[in-house]
């Protein structure tokens, strides 16, 4: 009868220890945004001001966005940027067309040592000399990488 329940209680021990290593490897668990806040504060924060930083100008200086962008904007992001700017600048500059872009809610939706996913809801101010400003609302899936303790956006999808 001995050697029955030690033979039981060596099984249930290695079905536990196999339980609890998948548990410590899930996704969930690995998953900085939902175990560390001050984590997912920090790469929302720093999304949430390159995208004010990135989508606001005024007719007389596109320039500072630009250079925003530079800083803040890495791979496709720089990209996507660049090329809507090249169609835009002209434009903004005859329509004296001012953007503000305020950060209303941003939710990240993954986090790594070194990379994240963000879901941001952004309000948009547009302003042509002499007519009402009109706000839009956006709604941005972004992609992130740590780089030299700051995060620049990688990526950016219109949804």
């Amino acid at each position: 009868m001995l050697p029955l329940v030690l033979a039981l209680l060596l099984a249930a021990g290695g079905v536990f220890l196999h339980l609890g290593a998948q548990l410590r490897g899930s996704a969930d668990t690995t998953d900085l945004a939902l175990t560390d806040p001050a984590a997912a504060g920090r790469v929302a924060g720093d999304v949430g001001t390159a995208l004010g930083r990135v989508f606001s100008y005024r007719p007389t200086d596109t320039e500072a966005s630009a250079a925003a962008a530079r800083d803040l904007l890495d791979a496709t992001a720089a990209e996507q940027y660049l090329a809507l700017m090249d169609q835009l600048r002209q434009r903004v500059a005859e329509q004296k067309l001012t953007l503000t872009t305020r950060v209303v809610r941003t939710g990240v939706v993954h986090l790594g040592a070194d990379r994240a996913r963000l879901l941001v809801f952004l309000d948009q101010v547009a302003q042509r000399e002499g007519r009402p400003a009109t706000v839009a609302g956006a709604q941005l899936s972004v992609s992130a990488r740590l780089d030299g303790g700051h995060w620049r956006i990688t990526d950016l999808t219109a949804r």
